[in-house]
């Protein structure tokens, strides 16, 4: 038996269609139109969450790929990644908002997470900090930089529940919620978002390097400061993620490159 040509069991390629760099994002539909900012695309799997394409970048051979919503899900994608041969990781998400200089469709760079979620617990102890790779971080911003977009690179808060954030006051600990909400404002947290903790802590873990790049899809703190915060219709919402999706994977590609010449 060839274990090389046994699929992994969650993200269903084999480790032979592996490669050294992965550029990942929580929805399975914005896989094949980041893949397609390429050089030039397949399709490779899908199974559950995890849908993949195989990209060329220059001379260089990577895979994009889907990670799903969450710590878990995001945990086992990185895990089986790495089993495929993968040691370079950026993932392209969305954010909210929540330091007031963050506005409506900027880019936020993290260069380290709030652990404010579970997953990244069971892979490291609490007191240990999840921090991005320095020089993936760096790639991102210099890219960002080189497109003349707007990016912030800082802290962002990572979390498990996305309604304890948007409704934290119907939720039996609303006062722990809110408070710490407030701390992390407070000590300068850019964006909200639910997976990044545990990219950093399981790359750490594994000995890989991993960033990030968000956009930010409204600003929670301006839109409760207004006495009338915008109502977006669904389908305007629906246009603007997939305007997110590809201004902050057009900043992943250009870093991607970067980090692989």
């Amino acid at each position: 038996m060839n274990i090389h040509n046994e699929r992994l069991y969650h993200i269903g390629i084999t480790p032979a269609q592996g490669a050294r760099a992965a550029i990942i994002c929580g929805d399975p539909g914005r896989v094949e139109s980041i893949a397609e900012l390429c050089d030039g695309c397949a399709p490779l799997a899908s199974n559950r969450e995890y849908t993949s394409f195989e990209a060329d970048l220059g001379d260089e051979r990577i895979l994009v790929m889907s990670h799903g919503i969450g710590g878990p899900s995001t945990a086992i994608c990185i895990e089986e990644l790495y089993m495929a041969g993968v040691r370079t990781i950026i993932r392209v998400g969305t954010c909210g908002g929540m330091a007031k200089t963050v506005k409506s469709g900027d880019l936020v760079i993290a260069s380290s997470a709030i652990r404010a979620e579970g997953t990244s617990r069971e892979y490291l102890p609490i007191e240990f900090p999840a921090v991005a790779d320095f020089d993936v971080t760096e790639a991102l911003r210099d890219e960002a930089r080189a497109l003349s977009l707007p990016y912030h690179v800082g802290v962002v808060h990572c979390k498990d529940s996305f309604y304890g954030q948007h409704s934290p006051e119907r939720m039996p600990v609303a006062d722990e919620l809110l408070s710490k909400w407030r701390a992390w404002i407070a000590g300068g947290a850019l964006a909200s978002e639910m997976e990044t903790a545990a990219l950093f802590c399981v790359s750490a873990s594994l000995g890989i390097r991993s960033g990030a790049v968000l956009r930010a899809l409204w600003n929670q703190e301006t839109c409760e400061d207004s006495a009338a915060a915008p109502v977006i219709p669904s389908d305007e919402l629906s246009a603007a993620c997939v305007e997110d999706a590809m201004s902050s994977a057009i900043t992943a590609v250009g870093a991607m490159r970067r980090l692989l010449n």
